[in-house]
């Protein structure tokens, strides 16, 4: 990733954090609980009230991806 992409990334991390606050502290904490064999599932629902749903398994190779998540929702 180049250092434009890093940037606007970052940015975009700010906003959204500030839009929903609620969730950067959901997955901080919810990510005390995830390990090698927990399920995530993702539940979206449109506007139309359509729901799609999907989920994974974590394996090893998730967590560090989940650490670097922790840390890039709690920065401040």
């Amino acid at each position: 990733m180049n250092h434009i992409a890093m940037m606007k990334m970052k940015n975009l991390m700010e906003n959204f954090k500030n839009n929903h606050p609620k969730v950067p502290m959901f997955l901080a904490a919810a990510s005390d609980y995830i390990q090698v064999g927990s399920v995530i599932e993702v539940n979206i629902q449109d506007p139309q009230g359509r729901p799609i749903c999907t989920n994974i398994r974590v394996t090893e190779d998730d967590i560090e991806l989940i650490k670097i998540l922790k840390e890039m929702t709690s920065q401040r």
